[in-house]
């Protein structure tokens, strides 16, 4: 089974994000950028998946600028056979994203297509819904756990009550949360045959795709500062100024 894994290249996660003077979005220039935190999520299962047998070969694929060919040879020194680039300059949105990946999937023919439930630059989670109603294939989302038997695929969803395990057909869609694994840190000998490993470089055109952007973003601006705190002398006072805010009657 071949297994078709999207990611992104994004603002890294350990950074705090700064906005353009201007408010028209984040500020990227010389910044650290890496593969978005839940992506990599999913190229660690689809790994494992194909060290268990279930899988033969895995698919990166990055949908955005040159430069995301670094986040690319990331996936394939952590264990992906190879990659593909669909290069657009500039923010390209979840649909359009998302008929990319079907004109790939169309290609490929895959039997399971894994992608992390959202990107954390622009939190849209939206990009494994669309392309499974797209695809109309069968989709687990927030996944916790995956087992795939025969052509079956049980998928753990975390939901607001607990958990949720339901049983997709094969061919189908997963997006990944958190708590599904721990990704694996690529090793330097791995990291040296990456480089060796094809990497195709398409474009939109290629598939069909229009990438125009649909909406406009009006303004970005950080969160309000948090404001100080303040000391009461008893339990009173305290109630007396929940009271006065609200909180309680």
């Amino acid at each position: 089974m071949k297994i078709l894994v999207p990611v992104k290249r994004v603002l890294d996660y350990n950074l705090k994000p700064r906005v353009k003077a201007d408010g028209s979005g984040v500020d990227l220039a010389n910044v650290k950028l890496s593969m978005n935190p839940f992506d990599e999520i999913a190229v660690e299962e689809a790994i494992r998946l194909k060290e268990k047998g279930v899988a033969t070969e895995i698919v990166a694929i990055s949908v955005g600028e040159a430069k995301a060919q670094e986040t690319l040879r990331t996936a394939l020194a952590m264990g992906a056979d190879r990659a593909i680039l669909v290069t657009q300059e500039g923010a390209v949105e979840p649909l359009a994203v998302a008929k990319i990946l079907k004109a790939i999937a169309d290609e490929e023919q895959p039997g399971l297509i894994i992608l992390g439930k959202q990107a954390i630059d622009d939190d849209s989670n939206q990009t494994g819904q669309m392309l499974a109603a797209l695809l109309g294939w069968a989709q687990g989302t927030f996944a916790s756990k995956v087992e795939v038997s025969g052509d079956t695929v049980n998928v753990t969803r975390e939901v607001d009550g607990g958990l949720e395990t339901v049983a997709l057909k094969l061919p189908a869609i997963v997006t990944t949360d958190l708590r599904l694994n721990e990704p694996r840190y690529a090793s330097l000998p791995n990291i040296m045959k990456a480089k060796s490993k094809p990497l195709a470089q398409k474009t939109p055109a290629d598939y069909g795709v229009d990438t125009t952007p649909r909406h406009t973003t009006l303004n970005v601006s950080e969160p309000p500062k948090r404001q100080a705190g303040i000391k009461v002398a008893d339990v009173d006072e305290l109630v007396g100024k929940l009271k006065a805010l609200g909180v309680v009657a």
